[in-house]
């Protein structure tokens, strides 16, 4: 999955998706979020990706993923890619 934007899949009953979209939303980050709820079969895609059941799965511009990242983790992506 290569893009120009971050996607993340998440769901919303799980407290580290919702931080995650969260922190997000507050940095202003354009990104795609794809809900395992409404779209179950993307959690294949997901797992295809990063190998694990556990979301947030969060799929950066170069190809590279974070499960489950703490804030820090995001925040320094970011930076990285300068995307803040």
């Amino acid at each position: 999955m290569t893009s120009d934007t971050i996607t993340m899949f998440g769901a919303d009953w799980c407290r580290d998706c919702r931080r995650t979209k969260s922190q997000l939303d507050g940095l202003g980050v354009a990104y795609t979020y794809v809900d395992l709820e409404a779209d179950p079969a993307a959690a294949d895609v997901a797992r295809e990706i990063s190998g694990r059941t556990n979301i947030p799965v969060v799929v950066y511009p170069d190809a590279t993923h974070h499960v489950e990242p703490s804030n820090a983790d995001v925040e320094a992506k970011l930076r990285e890619l300068a995307l803040i």
